[in-house]
C-alpha cells in the first residue's frame, strides 16, 4: 500500500500502486500530470504515452455524482451531489476502476480529487441522499476572505458548507474515502482546504486515508509560507502555493528577479512535502512559463504539470523529466544567483543554469567535478570541461535553461 509519501526530503520513494498491486512507483521521482475535464475512457487511453513521458502519477477530476454536466460552465466535479455515487459526467464507476487498473499497468499511481468542504448549489437539501439541513451550517456567503472563521464556516461561494464536526457528516465522507480506496486509487487531493478546519484533517481525513495506505495531498489557496506550514502538521503534503505566487508575480517575467527565488516556498522548508506547480485550473501560469516549468522540474520537491497547458508528448517537458529522473536527487545547492540568472545544483548530480534575460548571460561556478567534460541534458549549450578546481563558466540562452551533467 502507498501510504503517506516516504519520500526522503531531497528524492522520491518506492511504494505500491494501489490495493492488492504488486507494482512499485518512485513517487517522486517523475511528476504528477493533472487532468481536468477529461473523461476517465479518455485519460484510460492515454495512460501509455503518459508513463512513456516520464510522468510517475496522475491526478484525477472528483468521482462523484455533482450537479455540473458538460452543458454547464465549469468546473465539473465540484459540486457533489451525492458522494457514494461514482457515476458521473465523466463516466460511469466500472469505467473508472478501469482507468485505475490501467494506470497500475503502466506504472502510474492515481490521486483522486475529493471535495469534503461542500455540497451542490441551488439544490433542495432533500435532494441529497446522505444529508439533511442540519447537515450544513447555513452561515451564509464568505465576506471577508482574510478571517479564518468565515473561511471556514461560511459558504464558499454560494456552496452549501458541511458541518465536519457532526458525526454523520464524517461517517458519510469516511465512506467516500473508503470508495475511494475500493477502487484501487493511491492517493487523494483534498479540495479547498483552507475553507475545512486543520483539525478535521489533523484528527479524521488524514488518519483516514492513512490507515488505508493513500498518500494525501492538501489544496491551500494561499501565498503566506506559515499559513500553509500549519497543513503539514496535519499529516498531508502540500500544494506550493507560496512558491506559485512567487514564480508568477516575483520572477518569471520580463522584469522578474530570480532574487526571490532565495528561500521560497513551501519547497524550501520541507522538499520532500511540498507539490509543486506553475499552473493549474484555478491560477494561471506566468509569462515564461516553460522557464518555471524548468525550474520546478529539476528542483527539489514534487512536481506537477496541468494538462489543459501542455500535451501529454510536450518534447520540453519529456526532456525535463528524462533529466530529473536521471539526475534529480540530493538537495538544491545554489551556484550562483542575481536579478536574470540563476544556476543550482542538485548536490553531486546535475547543475541548472536558468536565464530570464534578454540576452545570453555566462556565469562562472563551483561544481564538484573537478577537470571534468560536462554535457548539456537540455540540448541548448555546448560541452563544457571544469577546471582542476572545479570551476566552470556556463553560458546560458536568453529565456531558456541549460542541465548540465558529467557524460
Amino acid at each position: 500500500m502507498i501510504g503517506q509519501i516516504a519520500m526522503s526530503s531531497y528524492g522520491a520513494a518506492a511504494v505500491g500502486a494501489g490495493s492488492g498491486s504488486d507494482t512499485e512507483i518512485d513517487l517522486g521521482a517523475g511528476a504528477v500530470y493533472q487532468y481536468y475535464h477529461t473523461p476517465w475512457t479518455e485519460i484510460r487511453a492515454s495512460l501509455d504515452a503518459v508513463a512513456a513521458a516520464g510522468y510517475d502519477a496522475i491526478q484525477v477530476p472528483p468521482a462523484q455524482r455533482s450537479k455540473r454536466t458538460w452543458a454547464d460552465p465549469e468546473p465539473r466535479g465540484y459540486q457533489p451531489i451525492d458522494h457514494l455515487d461514482f457515476d458521473s459526467a465523466f463516466g460511469t464507476e466500472s469505467a473508472y476502476q478501469e482507468m485505475v487498473e490501467t494506470a497500475h499497468e503502466h506504472g502510474l499511481a492515481v490521486i483522486a480529487d475529493a471535495v469534503t468542504n461542500h455540497m451542490a448549489e441551488g439544490v433542495d437539501f432533500d435532494q441529497f441522499p446522505h444529508f439533511s439541513w442540519g447537515d450544513f451550517r447555513h452561515e451564509g456567503p464568505i465576506r471577508d476572505d482574510e478571517d479564518d472563521w468565515e473561511l471556514q464556516h461560511r459558504d464558499l461561494e454560494g456552496l452549501p458548507d458541511l458541518r465536519q464536526e457532526s458525526a454523520h457528516v464524517r461517517d458519510v465522507l469516511e465512506s467516500y474515502i473508503e470508495k475511494y480506496a475500493e477502487m484501487g486509487v493511491d492517493g487523494v487531493r483534498w479540495d479547498a482546504v483552507k475553507h475545512v478546519s486543520p483539525a478535521f484533517f489533523r484528527d479524521y481525513a488524514n488518519p483516514w486515508a492513512a490507515e488505508r495506505g493513500l498518500f494525501t495531498v492538501g489544496e491551500v489557496l494561499h501565498g503566506a509560507v506559515p499559513y500553509c506550514e500549519a497543513y503539514f502538521e496535519t499529516g498531508m503534503t502540500v500544494m506550493d502555493y507560496p512558491l506559485y505566487f512567487t514564480m508568477r508575480e516575483d520572477v518569471f517575467h520580463r522584469d522578474g528577479d530570480f532574487n526571490a527565488l532565495d528561500g521560497a516556498g513551501l519547497v524550501n522548508r520541507d522538499p520532500g512535502r511540498s507539490m509543486t506547480f506553475v499552473s493549474n485550473h484555478d491560477s494561471p501560469p506566468p509569462e515564461y512559463e516553460e522557464l518555471a516549468h524548468a525550474f520546478i522540474l529539476t528542483y527539489q520537491g514534487y512536481p506537477r504539470v496541468y494538462s489543459k497547458r501542455f500535451d501529454i508528448e510536450n518534447e520540453t517537458i519529456s526532456n525535463l523529466l528524462s533529466i530529473r529522473r536521471r539526475f534529480g536527487s540530493g538537495p538544491a545547492l545554489t551556484r550562483h544567483l542575481d536579478s536574470a540568472c540563476y544556476v543550482f545544483e542538485r548536490e553531486g548530480s546535475l547543475l541548472v543554469g536558468l536565464n530570464r534575460a534578454d540576452d545570453s548571460r555566462s556565469v562562472t561556478v563551483d561544481t564538484p567535478w573537478e577537470a571534468t567534460t560536462l554535457r548539456d541534458y537540455a540540448h541548448t549549450g555546448p560541452e563544457v570541461t571544469t577546471d582542476a578546481d572545479g570551476t566552470v563558466e556556463l553560458s546560458i540562452p536568453s529565456v531558456d535553461w541549460v542541465c548540465y551533467a558529467p557524460r
